[in-house]
């Protein structure tokens, strides 16, 4: 049985070259970032505002969006988000913080059912006051950046200074880029979503670090190769390997997607947005950042500290 290949072997793609394409956009793409989280902001969830979250599915599959809109506003609760999502005839309705603690929250519950059930029936049902909603952002935060702090430490121990400053690089680029999918599909940003960004911080470590990993196995064995010509053959020697992990995560992905269901849709886009981001960083972004760097150097030294060590150890 003949074998299936992604991409053929032994390719001589010139990947450094795009840096001229690929800097300027990654660069644009970041301040857009920027100004969109300055503006316009993430749509936090329920879980960080604090409110009601509730899903419907109506009995008859149809739906009338103005009518249920004007029906949630007379509940007396403020202004309700409305919208369809799913498959035909699924609404989900938003109902801010309302004062008065838990009691107030679960009364938005008891009006909306009575309002709804006879159309309706109830899928889900989310409630967070505003002391939960707090400690949830504070703990999402700070998982967040206890888990980015690691990766860098890791990555400043596991390369030489040039190769461990591209890593992390490509690593805080994945993380502006995810952001900005959330800013500009306005994605709903919750618990799942910190769950998502961490996945993908631990993808775009595992790219970079397969690339590096060559490149610095490269370095040691073309002592005289040009470098932009050496980053292009670590990228390509290892292509083959990034095309296969990106393509069986992408499908399984597809597969969430489609088939997951709304609880983990969310989960499931921005992990294929993040697969395709950290894809692209480790080859276009990474790596060619290396070119600005001393890398040759820093392998000739760090291979005579190498060689110095064994003589010590063989005198001993």
């Amino acid at each position: 049985m003949r074998l299936v290949r992604i991409v053929p072997d032994n390719t001589t793609f010139k990947i450094v070259r795009f840096r001229r394409f690929s800097y300027p956009f990654s660069a644009a793409y970041s301040l857009l970032v920027l100004f969109l989280f300055a503006t316009i902001g993430l749509n936090f969830g329920i879980d960080f505002r604090g409110g009601t979250l509730i899903e419907m599915q109506a009995k008859s599959g149809k739906t009338e969006i103005a009518q249920i809109r004007q029906t949630a506003n007379g509940l007396g609760f403020g202004e309700a988000e409305v919208q369809e999502f799913g498959q035909a005839g699924d609404v989900s309705m938003r109902f801010a913080l309302q004062p008065g603690g838990e009691a107030a929250q679960q009364q938005v519950v008891v009006k909306a059912r009575e309002a709804f059930s006879q159309s309706f029936d109830f899928r889900r049902v989310e409630t967070v006051g505003p002391r939960v909603s707090g400690e949830l952002v504070q703990a999402g935060t700070l998982g967040v950046v206890l888990a980015i702090v690691g990766v860098l430490i890791y990555l400043w121990f596991r390369f030489e200074m040039p190769l461990a400053i591209g890593a992390i690089l490509g690593t805080l680029h994945d993380i502006v880029l995810t952001m900005g999918f959330f800013l500009i599909t306005q994605l709903e940003f919750n618990l799942t979503s910190i769950a998502a960004i961490l996945t993908i911080v631990g993808y775009s470590l595992n790219e970079t670090v397969v690339v590096f990993d060559r490149t610095r196995e490269l370095l040691r064995r073309y002592k005289t190769m040009p470098v932009a010509d050496l980053l292009d053959l670590s990228v390509n020697s290892t292509l083959s390997r990034t095309a296969i992990t990106s393509t069986t995560t992408v499908l399984a992905l597809i597969a969430l997607v489609l088939f997951g269901g709304s609880a983990i849709e969310g989960f499931a886009l921005v992990m294929l947005f993040g697969v395709v981001v950290c894809t692209y960083s480790a080859m276009f972004i990474s790596t060619p950042v290396l070119l600005y760097m001393d890398v040759r150097s820093t392998a000739q030294r760090e291979e005579a500290q190498e060689r110095a060590a064994t003589a010590s150890k063989a005198k001993a």
